[in-house]
């Protein structure tokens, strides 16, 4: 019975090192001109041209059902936006700002008495902590965003430019 829970044990670290190394493709030398984000897929969708480029796994934020509604909720908002801010300093490696909030979003969330929030961002994970990697879709953990591996952000942050448009689908 030992020997039978050492080979299961040794088998599933394997797999576990095998995921966190197996290396997933990149869209190189490709402008990303569409973004998609499904939520209840956890996907980032990449399009360049009307083609799919690549999807990325992504965590959301904690309370991930349904559309924002304020600051706080630990919502993911969905709609139409656009990527309108890259900061290569973030305090999550690096990220893309997404244009959140819109006049709806702000209408809305003055109906609840609350404040629409913001820094609704793309971004890779908290500085010192990339050791992670692709762990860290094991849940959702932001309070909004969507979150991708360090290395991904890097690629999303070279190939997407200001203005790409970003629909966010629940």
């Amino acid at each position: 019975m030992r020997k039978t829970s050492g080979l299961i044990f040794l088998a599933l670290l394997a797999g576990l090192v095998a995921y966190y190394f197996y290396p997933e493709p990149k869209p190189e030398g490709t402008t990303i001109d569409k973004l998609i984000v499904l939520k209840s897929e956890r996907k980032l969708l990449a399009f360049s041209n009307g083609k799919l480029k690549k999807t990325y796994t992504i965590s959301l934020g904690r309370n991930p059902k349904g559309d924002k509604q304020y600051e706080g909720d630990s919502r993911t908002p969905e709609g139409s936006y656009t990527i309108n801010d890259k900061n290569p300093n973030s305090g999550y490696h690096k990220n893309l700002g997404v244009s959140y909030p819109d006049s709806e979003d702000i209408r809305q969330a003055k109906m609840l008495g609350k404040p629409a929030g913001g820094a609704i961002k793309i971004h890779g994970l908290r500085n010192g902590t990339g050791f992670v990697g692709k762990f860290h879709r094991l849940m959702d953990w932001t309070q909004g965003c969507m979150a991708v591996t360090n290395e991904e952000v890097d690629e999303l942050y070279s190939s997407v430019p200001l203005g790409t448009p970003i629909l966010i689908e629940p």
